[in-house]
């Protein structure tokens, strides 16, 4: 399979324009990505754009902290299935995972499962920059357990993003079959080739049509 399926091509910065929306979803049809990723904003025109075309529409919720309540993260969520997303990146409450509070680090993503159970996947950013192996390992089993589909490495935010190692500790994990995406810093066909390697399922990179050029012919 090409790599251009695995890739959500994303466009999170504070200046992205209407303009650049209409320009990625355009590209995101030429290369058959497997979604795009944008603010809930521009969930509807991206659903409107790329409908019948086979790329997802993702959006973030609570983003870029996790810090938003639950319920609020639960009706960004339903607010954007609405407009059209099918896939909801969320972060998780990393405040709350440094405490050491897993239950209610565990009640913030089964609240926004709950809300679009059926309708949309669910990604759970567990920011892997501000985690040991330890709670990396332990923040993903709790995904699991919530019931999201898949565990996400970061929000591209952080001091760092994807790392190799990171997502083999979390494919070690989460066992064989759970969706991982891996996100932040990649921008290479290289790059982006060792986080599938390592167990990846999916890529969120801004740098989509890069790494889709330079995947061998």
């Amino acid at each position: 399979m090409s790599i251009a399926r695995y890739i959500d091509y994303t466009l999170l910065k504070a200046t992205g324009t209407v303009a650049d929306v209409k320009r990625m979803c355009r590209e995101a049809m030429q290369y058959n990505f497997a979604a795009v990723c944008v603010h809930t904003g521009f969930v509807k025109l991206c659903a409107q754009l790329l409908a019948e075309s086979g790329v997802g529409v993702a959006t973030v919720v609570g983003f870029p902290f996790g810090a938003d309540k639950p319920e609020i993260k639960a009706m960004a969520a339903e607010l954007a299935v609405a407009d059209g997303a099918t896939e909801i990146d969320m972060v998780m409450n990393i405040g709350h995972m440094l405490s050491g509070n897993t239950a209610a680090v565990k009640d913030d993503i089964a609240t926004v499962v709950e809300a679009v159970r059926g309708r949309a996947l669910v990604k759970v950013i567990i920011e892997t920059a501000y985690l040991s192996r330890e709670q990396i390992v332990l923040a993903s089993k709790l995904v699991q357990e919530a019931g999201a589909d898949f565990v996400k490495t970061s929000t591209g935010f952080a001091p760092s993003g994807a790392k190799v190692e990171d997502i083999a500790l979390i494919r070690q994990t989460v066992g064989p079959d759970f969706g991982i995406k891996a996100s932040g810093g990649i921008s290479d066909y290289q790059t982006a080739k060792k986080m599938l390697d390592a167990g990846a399922t999916r890529l969120g990179a801004s740098a989509g049509v890069a790494i889709a050029e330079g995947e061998p012919k």
